[in-house]
């Protein structure tokens, strides 16, 4: 049997897909594996732990009124940047067992696809966590010496029971018991100063004592010779397209 393709899904026009448009792939992936490229407006993204802090409404509230709204998402990890200099890519699928047996293996497979994407323009990527950056975790993708993060990632997984998709199936019969989503937002072009200076706002107006520094990230552009970062964003997302088509799914 032929290893399963992603079928890659088109979000609507970028960025008016949204920051939270990949969860709607956790319904797509029933039918097996799926996958999309998307961009939002600016704004921030936090977990849904962020959203039971006291204060959080009238942070949200004062975040939106100058022009950087908060929106909560169902994954993990910890507060993001999102804007038009960002790409976020997203994959999902259908896995039998626990998500602990698969976590770390989609994470490898997702930062694996991103790096072989990069290195198409001489970009060195490698997977690991960088101490100050915002939303930190091993599965990061950095860049140079000290590193550098270039892409954070997360996941987010859905458990699901046979009579969903075969009213008649027994578990032996349909043994998929969860949706995998895993997801990296990917700097490409964008201010890091002044998007890790908004996330350290939102955790002191949290009170929350985590802050980030702005050295410990980089946008991908300046990993670039100046005459190659005007049309970058838009080359780099032809060049995850073809790797998401060429990449068979886990």
């Amino acid at each position: 049997m032929p290893p399963k393709q992603y079928r890659l899904l088109d979000l609507g026009p970028s960025p008016a897909a949204g920051p939270l448009a990949d969860e709607k792939l956790l319904d797509e992936a029933r039918t097996g594996p799926v996958a999309c490229l998307w961009r939002a407006d600016q704004g921030l993204v936090v977990p849904r732990t962020y959203a039971a802090r006291p204060g959080f409404s009238a942070a949200q509230a004062d975040f939106a009124s100058q022009g950087w709204p908060i929106h909560v998402r169902q994954s993990g990890g910890g507060v993001v940047p999102q804007g038009p200099g960002i790409i976020n890519l997203s994959l999902a699928q259908p896995f039998s067992g626990r998500p602990l047996d698969h976590a770390d293996a989609f994470y490898q497979h997702l930062c694996g696809l991103i790096a072989a994407s990069l290195l198409f323009f001489g970009i060195e990527a490698r997977a690991q966590a960088v101490e100050g950056s915002f939303c930190d975790g091993r599965y990061n993708l950095a860049v140079g010496q000290p590193a550098r993060k270039i892409a954070g990632t997360a996941q987010w997984w859905r458990r699901i029971t046979p009579t969903q998709d075969h009213p008649a199936a027994s578990q032996e019969d349909h043994p998929t018991q969860h949706i995998g989503l895993v997801h990296a937002l990917i700097l490409v072009q964008c201010d890091i100063d002044q998007a890790t200076r908004q996330a350290n706002r939102l955790e002191a107006a949290l009170d929350n004592p985590r802050r980030y520094r702005s050295s410990s990230a980089i946008s991908l552009d300046q990993c670039l010779n100046p005459p190659d970062r005007a049309d970058f964003i838009h080359q780099l997302w032809l060049r995850l397209e073809s790797e998401i088509l060429r990449c068979p799914a886990l």
